[in-house]
């Protein structure tokens, strides 16, 4: 019976978990520039967008939403859909495959404080562009940044990109 169980374990392992969750990119403008929230932790030192599980019920904007509320401290409000990311992780406590979905919004700020976020995170920070592109961990949440600030210019009627060579903006 035990081997019977170890082999269903076994495959259930194999054969994965999907698993979906939402996010955003919150931005705020400073002196004509955006400044991004990020999340970091300390050990091992990870910096990431903040995202979360949808409780059961809730939609895809509104479990972005309160992720994001929870984990940065912000209040922030839904500017527009950027895109999803994908990809495979073990979970630590089963060792389940799962395969994962994380749909990420533009948002702004429209109040709150990052000294107030959750502790799930060690620190969140306001950084520069720059600063975001260079520190997240995950290359697909970088190019989540690239996507969401090109939309922020869009809306605001300017250019985005290098416009002294070091530092990403978006200008009104």
């Amino acid at each position: 019976m035990m081997l019977i169980m170890a082999w269903i374990r076994h495959i259930a392992r194999r054969k994965g978990e999907n698993l979906v969750s939402a996010g955003g990119l919150v931005y705020r403008m400073v002196n004509g520039h955006a400044e991004v929230a990020i999340c970091g932790r300390s050990n091992p030192l990870v910096w990431s967008l903040p995202k979360g599980t949808p409780n059961p019920g809730e939609s895809l904007e509104q479990t972005a939403i309160r992720e994001v509320t929870e984990e940065t401290g912000l209040k922030v409000q839904i500017q527009s859909y950027i895109d999803s990311i994908n990809y495979w992780f073990v979970r630590a406590d089963d060792h389940v495959r799962c395969y994962k979905t994380v749909h990420f919004y533009l948002m702004s700020s429209t109040g709150g404080s990052v000294s107030l976020h959750d502790p799930e995170f060690d620190v969140v920070q306001w950084v520069s562009v720059s600063d975001a592109l260079k520190n997240l961990n995950r290359s697909n949440e970088v190019n989540v940044v690239k996507k969401g600030l090109a939309q922020l210019a869009e809306k605001v009627g300017t250019s985005y990109g290098e416009d002294t060579g070091t530092e990403y903006s978006v200008k009104r």
